[in-house]
């Protein structure tokens, strides 16, 4: 059961268990849409996927500390090549 599309999908839900199902904060059982759920899309998933891929800042600072314009513009375009692969929802 995806809790991260339930909270979302219902606000009122306070506690998600995969066996018990979502509660709201008087102990009542949301009736959910598992349809809805699995078709849920994180907003935020491109982020998640744009920091597992990003170059480290190592290289960036390695850069300006040698005065290495060259490896200062690869690092900027690996980014934007990441940007680009994971454009904003």
């Amino acid at each position: 059961m995806n809790h991260k599309a339930i909270y979302a999908l219902y606000p009122s839900a306070v506690s998600v268990d995969d066996t018990a199902g979502a509660m709201d904060k008087n102990g009542k059982k949301i009736e959910i849409d598992l349809d809805a759920v699995a078709a849920w899309v994180d907003p935020n998933a491109y982020k998640y996927k744009r920091i597992a891929e990003y170059p480290p800042m190592t290289d960036y600072l390695d850069g300006v500390v040698k005065g290495d314009q060259a490896q200062i513009d690869k690092y900027i375009a690996d980014c934007l090549a990441v940007k680009a692969k994971y454009p904003k929802g």
